[in-house]
């Protein structure tokens, strides 16, 4: 599509406050170890065990993209991370499919996580289920993460390093006292989908992606990390190993202490909690604990990926692909609409899934569109690696080329796949089968006419910095 583009640029003000290594490590943690770990046994439950392998493979995937993230947020840390990439190296046009893909994953990641963390909450209250009760605990948890983003950057550092604190005690306990308490008998059968290995396999790295997304967090809020050409790439590596390593170790302990038969079950979406207790020997004092460890987990996931909703539309606003509202800072150095607008959209995405469907089904749906819409912008971002690091050896050979090439080919290999499996496999009816698909059309529908406006007021993306 032809759009016209302008140098000029009004200066807009800086949000306020920064965000040192640990701050920076921790929103990564935070971001991505919130609720998806904690329910991936439930919705896993219809692969078996294989779905281990299945963590594996993706695990692989992860590291492929915070290596990849961390090098081109040396090269470039401008806020926004993936959607500047594919701007700088693109052009205006997929900069804006972009940042409108990831503002997707951001909002509907938010309702994917809620929706798992109710689970969590529902071992306390509303126990069985009901679902408007539900829908009231989901928008009470998505809109006091708000209320606390709206409130100030300072706020929102000192609750992302206190819950990842507190999230590790449950991964920790399950990766190591949980390993010895399992039951090879549990591991039976290993494939329990009726696909072949690989199929099994396939379908369940499109549900795992949910689990690490929030490998590129601090690369999307460079404005608020100090010194980021240092600090961004060592947070991504040292956060998505350490998140790595725990989630391997958890996850094996889970299926094997618990048949999948058992984790499969609509009682049992609280799957670390119902491992917790059959670890303990009987009782629920153990899945209580856990279950109280997640819900802060959840919040403090909530709460750092609500920033991140805000952050991608800020940044695609000051270059006038975004509407311009949401490059508005608030009295409060945060941009209050993006927050406000996203957690809005949330709580829709959040109450037409629990309204059509119930069960695995709802958090599987939103978390395979998650999937759909963040691998666009990590594939992009893999191009844009490609693109540069392969014009950089032209002229010179340049350190590290091997590795960065592989490492992004990897990535854009992982994307791909991520986008072609996030169907609903195991479901019959059409609509269930390919609704993250549906659900990721129509909200990028909604994008055109915003695209369409905004196209003759974007700026020129600026030079591609030299590799260092």
């Amino acid at each position: 599509m032809a759009e016209a583009e302008t140098t000029d640029r009004t200066p807009t003000p800086k949000a306020s406050g920064t965000f040192g290594l640990s701050q920076a490590t921790a929103l990564i943690l935070g971001s991505i170890i919130g609720v998806g770990i904690f329910n991936l046994p439930y919705s896993l439950a219809s692969f078996g065990p294989i779905s281990i392998v299945a963590m594996a493979v993706t695990t692989v995937g992860a590291l492929a993209l915070a290596l990849m993230f961390a090098a081109l947020s040396r090269r470039l840390p401008a806020d926004g991370g993936p959607y500047a990439y594919a701007r700088v190296a693109f052009g205006n046009g997929v900069g804006f499919a972009n940042a409108w893909s990831y503002w997707i994953t951001a909002w509907a990641g938010n309702a994917a996580i809620v929706t798992g963390w109710v689970y969590y909450v529902e071992n306390f209250v509303n126990e069985d289920g009901a679902v408007l009760w539900s829908i009231v605990i989901a928008l009470v948890g998505l809109w006091v993460p708000a209320a606390i983003n709206l409130s100030g950057v300072k706020n929102i550092g000192a609750v992302q390093v206190w819950t990842t604190v507190i999230k590790f005690v449950p991964l920790v306990i399950m990766s190591t006292v949980g390993l010895f308490l399992i039951s090879t008998d549990n591991f039976q059968p290993w494939n329990a989908s009726g696909q072949s290995n690989l199929q099994a396999i396939a379908g369940a790295m499109a549900i795992c992606l949910f689990s690490y997304l929030g490998v590129e967090t601090a690369a999307v809020a460079a404005a608020k990390v100090r010194d980021p050409e240092k600090n961004i790439p060592r947070a991504t590596v040292f956060g998505t190993l350490a998140s790595a390593v725990v989630y391997l170790l958890s996850l094996t302990a889970v299926f094997g202490t618990v048949p999948s038969t058992v984790l499969g079950e609509e009682a049992n979406k609280a799957s670390y909690s119902v491992a917790a207790n059959a670890m303990a020997g009987g009782g629920t004092w153990a899945g209580d604990l856990v279950a109280l460890a997640v819900i802060v987990s959840g919040f403090g996931a909530l709460n750092g990926w609500t920033m991140i909703c805000a952050e991608m539309p800020l940044a695609a606003a000051r270059d006038g692909l975004f509407p311009q509202s949401f490059g508005k800072i608030s009295s409060r150095g945060v941009p209050s609409v993006g927050i406000v607008a996203s957690t809005a959209l949330a709580s829709l995405a959040m109450v037409v899934s629990f309204m059509g469907a119930s069960g695995a089904t709802v958090f599987n749906t939103l978390v395979l569109m998650t999937g759909i819409t963040a691998a666009i912008p990590y594939g992009f971002s893999a191009l844009a690696q490609i693109r540069w690091r392969w014009r950089d050896n032209r002229p010179v050979h340049t350190p590290r080329f091997a590795r960065d090439l592989t490492v992004a080919v990897l990535s854009l290999i992982f994307s791909v796949l991520f986008i072609w499996y996030s169907r609903n496999t195991g479901e019959t009816d059409w609509y269930l089968v390919w609704g993250p698909f549906l659900m990721a059309a129509a909200a990028f529908l909604i994008g055109i006419p915003v695209y369409l406006r905004m196209r003759t007021r974007m700026t020129s993306p600026g030079p591609v910095p030299p590799y260092h």
